[in-house]
C-alpha cells in the first residue's frame, strides 16, 4: 500500500488496522495517524519466531497494514501473516515514504481563474502552498521534495516566478532555493533570518507585494516576528492569510528554536495580538504546519477563518502578558530532530546528501506551543 493510498484513507476516515513493527520508542514518538485507525505495536525482533501470538490481537474485520521504518521488515511480517491465514499489506517505502508524501489539495479559487493549492505533508505535518494565475505560479514554504512542485506547476502549464519562505525553517529542509535555481524564479527570504546564509536571495520585507499572472493576483508580505525574528506572513488576493509558524489552527508558534524564547515571546504576542488584529477576520488562515490529525478539514486541507481562531484558539485569548509568556516558555515540546543541522542546511552552511536529509527530518514537527 502506498503512502498516497494511506493518505486517502486518512482523509476519507476509512478504517485501517496498523501493525507497527518498529521499536516502542519510535512508535510512541511518531506514527501514522488516522481518526478511525487502530494500532498494535510489536517490535519486529519479537516476531521472528512467528506471528501466532498476536493474531488474536488484530481485528479480523479491518484491512491490515504492516509498517516499519524502511519497508523490509514489514514485507517479511506481512508474508508471515499471509502464511498464517491473514490478509495483510505493507507500507511501500515504510515510514520514510510516509514522511515524504505530499498531497496537493485545491483550497479555493482566486479572481479571474486563479487557483490556490495547499500541499499537505501528511506524515510530517508540513504545509506548502502554490498560487497559480494565467500561466504563472508562486510557491510558499516548499519542502525538499521539489519535483512535486515543479511537476505540478508543469501539469498546470504554469511558470514558477517566485518562491518564498516565511522564515528560516528549523524542522524541515526547505526546497525553495533549489526550485528557484532550477526554474529561474526569485527566491525570497526575510533578511533578519538570513544574516548567516551563504547564498544570494531577494529580501522579503514588510509590505512587499508580488503580482502573479496578467490578472495581478496579489501576494503581500506582513512582517510577523515571534517564531523567528524574521517571520513573515502573506495575504493572498485579500482572501488568505499564510501565517507560517506564527499561528496554527489549534495552537501558536514556539519562540525558542534559536535559543531566544525570552526575547521573541514579546514579538510573538505583538504579532498575534496587534498585527493580526488589524487584519480582516474574514481572512482564511493557512499555516505552515498542523499538529494533530483532527485539524484536517473534510477535504484534507488545513484552514480556518481568522475571526474563528480569535474566538477559539486559546493562544489568542490570554489577556495577561505574564501568563502568555509562561504559556510559550513552559509548554514547549522537545526540540525538532536535528534542528540545528536543519537550520545550517537552510542557511547553505552544510550540504548533507539525500539520505542524511531524510534522517534529519524523521519524526513529527514540533513548531507549536502545546
Amino acid at each position: 500500500m502506498t503512502a498516497k493510498e494511506v493518505t486517502k484513507k486518512v482523509i476519507q476516515n476509512e478504517e485501517l488496522f496498523i501493525l507497527d513493527v518498529r521499536n516502542e520508542g519510535d512508535f510512541n514518538d511518531w506514527k501514522i495517524e488516522g481518526k478511525t485507525f487502530e494500532y498494535l505495536n510489536v517490535p519486529y525482533f519479537d516476531l521472528l519466531d512467528g506471528v501466532e501470538s498476536i493474531l488474536n490481537k488484530i481485528s479480523a474485520d479491518k484491512e491490515l497494514l504492516v509498517v516499519c521504518a524502511k519497508e523490509g521488515s514489514s514485507v517479511m511480517i506481512a508474508e508471515m501473516l499471509e502464511e498464517a491465514g491473514r490478509e495483510a499489506s505493507y507500507l511501500k517505502g515504510g515510514m520514510k515514504a510516509w514522511s515524504e508524501h505530499l498531497e496537493p489539495v485545491k483550497v479555493g479559487d482566486l479572481k479571474d481563474g486563479g487557483e490556490m493549492y495547499q500541499f499537505v505533508r501528511i506524515g510530517k505535518g508540513c504545509l506548502s502552498y502554490m498560487v497559480i494565475s494565467n500561466g504563472e505560479a508562486a510557491i510558499v514554504d516548499a519542502t525538499r521534495m521539489t519535483d512535486v512542485f515543479t511537476d505540478f506547476a508543469a501539469e498546470k502549464n504554469a511558470e514558477i516566478k517566485h518562491v518564498f519562505d516565511t522564515h528560516l525553517h528549523a524542522d524541515h529542509i526547505s526546497g525553495g532555493r533549489k526550485i528557484a535555481q532550477k526554474t529561474g524564479a526569485s527566491y525570497w527570504l526575510p533578511p533578519k533570518d538570513a544574516e548567516e546564509v551563504t547564498f544570494e536571495y531577494s529580501r522579503l520585507e514588510d509590505g512587499n507585494e508580488v503580482m502573479i499572472g496578467s490578472t495581478k493576483i496579489s501576494i503581500q508580505a506582513v512582517y510577523s516576528p515571534g517564531h523567528t525574528i524574521g517571520s513573515t506572513s502573506f495575504v493572498v488576493d485579500d482572501q488568505y492569510l499564510l501565517s507560517g509558524d506564527i499561528l496554527f489552527i489549534d495552537s501558536i508558534g514556539r519562540p525558542d528554536l534559536a535559543g531566544k524564547a525570552g526575547d521573541w515571546a514579546g514579538d510573538l504576542r505583538e504579532t498575534l495580538y496587534r498585527r493580526y488584529k488589524e487584519l480582516s477576520n474574514e481572512l482564511v488562515v493557512m499555516p505552515a504546519h498542523f499538529m494533530i490529525i483532527d485539524e484536517l478539514n473534510e477535504d484534507g486541507s488545513v484552514s480556518e477563518k481568522l475571526g474563528t481562531l480569535f474566538a477559539k484558539n486559546h493562544g489568542l485569548n490570554i489577556e495577561d502578558e505574564g501568563e502568555f509568556r509562561k504559556l510559550v516558555s513552559d509548554n514547549l515540546p522537545p526540540q525538532p530532530n536535528s534542528y540545528q543541522e536543519i537550520r545550517e542546511t537552510n542557511m547553505g552552511k552544510i550540504s548533507p546528501d539525500e539520505e542524511k536529509q531524510r534522517e534529519m527530518e524523521i519524526g513529527p514537527n514540533r513548531c507549536a506551543v502545546r
